[in-house]
């Protein structure tokens, strides 16, 4: 007979996600990954007793990362600890090397410490980190959707192993499916189910979610067509392609608004690409080379403002950086604008493609022997701080360029 414990935990089991109630709780139950979960893989060793190393966990969403770390965890005999880098400071790090410092001393007993999107950690927070894995109060399991190479810091880095995971294939989808359908007692039509296979591009978390809301929208019938699949597909939270057009469309639309000196609109585009998950620094680097392309001359603090949230947002994390990047960029939409720097490239460019590289004065070059003297390197040179206005009246440019003018304004003083 079911007690009232009992009965309690399965209804609180139920008002999980799909995807939370069908996680895997035994390597046997996950999907993909055939290489390493084949029987002498690293993963089923170390649940038959090697000891487990820091990791990171390097794949795309919905490919079983978070389903690894906590079952190599569970398996090991260690205590788990999650954080996510979008959310966590140091001081939630703080509390938990605490806790395994505990954990350790009273029960004798190792901890994980999983940080999802652990590319989000700045350098700072990864900082904090190193001496709690280097000093073993912690083991790292990392899970990160970008190259490791470029998100982690070397000393972590050097002191985990790198585990490349790979999208499921269809057959893998296919596997989920199934078991999630007998989980909620539903059919899909097979348009439906191919479709929703297709639109989940190797992520399982995606494929749940989908098929979760469909489910839901189609309470009264056994089977979920095609139509209820795709308003499910629309009705999900904000999917977007960094290498799709939307990426594109919106970023120049970022920057075209900045140039337009449209504040309202540079925002708008800005909390559009932030909030769907764009990269920061990538948000961040189109500012600090608007700063210079489209106002350059015209603004002496433009490019200090957009380096100065670039560094900011480093330091203060991806739960809060908004707010330093949303400041540099009300200021480069507002600030005047010039092109002139960026014009003066191009034309000095133009003149090099045109005449090829042409010799440099005597009188500029360097003459470091005596030959070179002989030769006048160096002579006629006028020194500028001999000049009491600190500047040089002599021409620098080679002798087929003498008048030609590429920069069209003077800086601003």
């Amino acid at each position: 007979m079911e007690d009232l414990f009992s009965h309690s935990l399965k209804e609180n089991q139920q008002l999980k996600p799909l995807a939370e109630q069908l996680r895997p709780r035994d390597l046997d139950q996950v999907v993909g990954q055939k290489t390493l979960l084949k029987d002498q893989g690293l993963f089923k060793r170390i649940t038959q007793g090697l000891s487990l190393p820091s990791l990171i966990l390097w794949g795309p969403p919905g490919c079983g990362k978070t389903t690894l770390a906590r079952i190599l965890a569970q398996k090991s005999g260690y205590e788990f600890f999650s954080l996510s880098a979008v959310l966590a400071g140091v001081k939630d790090l703080r509390e938990i090397v605490e806790k395994a410092r505990e954990a350790l001393k009273y029960h004798q007993k190792k901890s994980v410490l999983f940080i999802d999107e652990i590319h989000r950690f700045n350098k700072a927070q990864q900082d904090a980190l190193l001496p709690h894995v280097e000093d073993g109060t912690l083991t790292l399991i990392g899970a990160t959707t970008e190259n490791p190479s470029f998100e982690v810091i070397n000393p972590l880095l050097s002191r985990s192993r790198v585990i490349v995971l790979e999208a499921l294939s269809k057959e893998d989808l296919a596997q989920v499916l199934a078991r999630a359908l007998k989980k909620i007692d539903k059919s899909l039509s097979q348009e439906a189910k191919q479709a929703l296979l297709e639109e989940a591009n190797g992520d399982a978390r995606r494929l749940l979610n989908t098929l979760e809301v469909a489910a839901n929208l189609s309470a009264d019938t056994k089977e979920i067509n095609l139509q209820t699949l795709q308003e499910a597909a629309q009705s999900r939270s904000l999917n977007y392609d960094k290498d799709g057009e939307d990426h594109y469309n919106l970023i120049s639309a970022f920057i075209k608004s900045m140039r337009a000196s449209q504040a309202d609109a540079t925002v708008y585009y800005l909390a559009r690409m932030y909030e769907a998950g764009e990269d920061p620094r990538f948000l961040a680097r189109r500012m600090i080379i608007f700063a210079s392309e489209d106002i350059g001359l015209a603004d002496k603090h433009a490019l200090l403002i957009a380096v100065a949230a670039a560094q900011a947002f480093d330091h203060v994390g991806i739960a809060e950086g908004w707010i330093n990047l949303s400041h540099a960029a009300i200021y480069l939409a507002q600030a005047p604008k010039s092109n002139a720097s960026y014009q003066a490239y191009q034309k000095a460019k133009e003149a090099l493609q045109e005449m090829g590289p042409l010799p440099v004065p005597l009188h500029l070059r360097n003459a470091p022997t005596q030959l070179m003297k002989e030769l006048n390197y160096g002579k006629g040179y006028a020194y500028a701080h001999s000049n009491p206005e600190g500047s040089a009246k002599m021409e620098c440019l080679p002798e087929k360029l003498i008048g030609k003018k590429f920069l069209k304004e003077k800086l601003k003083k």
